[in-house]
């Protein structure tokens, strides 16, 4: 089990002063009538489980600005340690807040301007009529695809190359219905079930019908199935079909499942069914199926164990059905004359329950895993202090933002690169502190 196996690290804390502490909070009192509901639960489980639908709770908008989507920004590779988070407002426009290095924000600076990251929410320029978002690429209502910052977004003779652009550009592809990005990667679902990928094909994120390191848009060879109706996109690249499963490709381990190549440019299903959620980070993968969270990818620690010990999908222990897990890649840089690792920070995760609870486990430094403290969580633990329920959560390596069921967002950990979007600068906080959205 992938909470029995967290390795409690020691990590010494980042200089940033601390801007709240959580308060003092009285311990509930067990109901009289506890056993009766705990039975009266155990003889509902498999109805339930045979209903259950995998579906977070939804948004209803309490008051203007209205959050309905949040998302994770990326920089300018896996390496740069930028933080910063996007959501979808219910008027079809887009804000972003935290890390601006590689124009990720989205601000419309011109090519000679300094860029500065910025606590303080703000919409990206010339965006309308958004219907999703997958880090900083945007879908318009009818099908175009839009993107922002570092990523596979400049067409040339030689492919598609990475390029930086501080206002969306409009990527000239047929109408899309999804759209899912990395750092050199990206894919969409154009027409008729057609998934198509582009941009860096190092590990064969774009499969095996290219050699091109940099390639145009490639149609992906899936298997015969189902309709696919999402993407994720890391190291590898994941297509989520509409009957619950999941085709995988690109880096390995990654792929989630036994393969003699590394790479596996071959698209082919994994084992898990059911499966209604995915996230995918450079090296590290989580998905929901049947309300239960798997997560596989990279080794915990990098320099102990083999290459392949989290190849394959291993069950997360939480205290109820999750609807939605998000996780970080691993940081840090190997030095292979010392055999060290420095800066070495690892993994962790949050899940939201079927419930509307949110829980968090793993790295905590910053006070990210919402416990009060900075002391590496090893168990899904409940994170308090929010003032409704859940409906979606995304992770950084050291901050943690949850889109709340009322559209309002809270963040809480590090505030380094403003990544907490409250208007100040650093000051970390142990609390959710609420974003002030445009």
């Amino acid at each position: 089990m992938l909470a029995a196996s967290a390795v409690a690290l020691s990590c010494s804390s980042t200089d940033e002063p601390e801007l709240q502490t959580p308060a003092d909070t009285d311990a509930g009192s067990e109901s009289s009538d506890a056993s009766s509901e705990a039975d009266a639960s155990a003889d509902a489980s498999d109805a339930d489980a045979a209903i259950f639908d995998g579906k977070p709770l939804p948004v209803v908008c309490e008051s203007k600005p209205c959050a309905t989507e949040l998302v994770t920004t990326l920089g300018a590779d896996e390496n740069d340690g930028a933080e910063g988070f996007c959501v979808l407002l219910d008027d079809g426009t887009v804000a972003c807040w935290g890390a601006n290095g590689a124009g990720q924000l989205g601000r419309g600076e011109a090519e000679d301007e300094e860029l500065f990251d910025s606590a303080t929410a703000a919409k990206v320029v010339g965006l309308s009529n958004v219907a999703a978002l997958d880090r900083t690429c945007a879908l318009d209502k009818s099908g175009g695809v839009w993107c922002w910052g570092s990523g596979p977004f400049r067409w040339e003779e030689s492919g598609v190359v990475n390029a930086r652009s501080t206002s969306p550009v409009k990527l000239p592809l047929p109408p899309a219905t999804s759209v899912a990005r990395s750092f050199k990667t990206a894919c969409a679902i154009v027409g008729d079930d057609d998934v198509r990928c582009w941009g860096d094909n190092g590990l064969g994120q774009l499969g095996p019908t290219t050699m091109n390191f940099n390639g145009e848009p490639q149609q992906a060879e899936l298997p015969a199935g189902s309709p696919a109706s999402s993407l994720a996109v890391g190291n590898t690249t994941f297509v989520l079909r509409a009957d619950g499963s999941l085709v995988t490709w690109g880096g390995n381990p990654g792929i989630g499942r036994v393969s003699a190549s590394f790479p596996d440019p071959r698209p082919q299903p994994i084992s898990l069914s059911g499966v209604t959620q995915i996230d995918a980070t450079h090296n590290n993968t989580c998905a929901i199926a049947n309300g239960k969270a798997y997560c596989w990818g990279a080794r915990l620690v990098p320099t102990k164990g083999t290459v392949v010990e989290r190849a394959l999908p291993e069950p997360v222990v939480a205290p109820e059905p999750l609807v939605r897990i998000a996780t970080t890649h691993s940081e840090g840089k190997y030095y292979s004359f010392s055999k060290r690792f420095v800066g070495f920070k690892p993994y962790r995760w949050c899940g939201v329950g079927a419930s509307g609870s949110l829980y968090c486990w793993g790295y905590n430094t910053s006070g990210q895993a919402g416990t009060g403290d900075q002391e590496f969580v090893t168990r899904a633990t409940l994170v308090d202090g929010l003032p409704a329920k859940v409906a979606r959560v995304r992770t950084t390596m050291n901050s943690t933002c949850a889109l709340l069921t009322t559209g309002k967002v809270y963040c809480w950990g590090s505030n380094y690169h403003g990544q907490l979007g409250n208007g100040l600068n650093r000051g970390r906080s142990f609390v959710p502190t609420e974003v002030v959205l445009p």
